[in-house]
């Protein structure tokens, strides 16, 4: 039986359980799944990062926002809230768009 130990989606249990596999689980506590949550922010990342079609590229977008909505809901903070934030921040420093590198800064 392979080892995962890592946490999924909430419906992955009941998918595998449609398949007539044996399965463990447990629920983490709330220290522990904002320790996991991180976890797979950098695995949905790396994921990101070695998609290569279009269709990846969004399928793995779509799971980056699922992580922020989860983050935001561990935090009390609503998706209104983080996007006002996001905006705030947008206004006063830029966002990306403009594709600026930065190299070097002199003292």
């Amino acid at each position: 039986m392979p080892t995962y130990n890592k946490l999924v989606r909430d419906r992955i249990p009941e998918i595998i359980e449609a398949t007539g596999k044996a399965f463990t689980t447990r629920i983490l506590s709330e220290e522990e799944y904002l320790i996991e949550l991180k976890k797979k922010s950098f695995e949905e990342l790396e994921e990101y990062h070695d998609a290569e079609t279009r269709e990846e590229v969004i399928e793995e977008l779509a799971d980056l926002m699922e992580i922020v909505h989860a983050f935001g809901n561990s935090h009390n903070a609503s998706l209104d809230e983080i996007e006002a934030k996001r905006r705030e921040k947008a206004e006063k420093r830029g966002g990306f768009d403009k594709r600026i590198f930065l190299n070097e800064v002199a003292d």
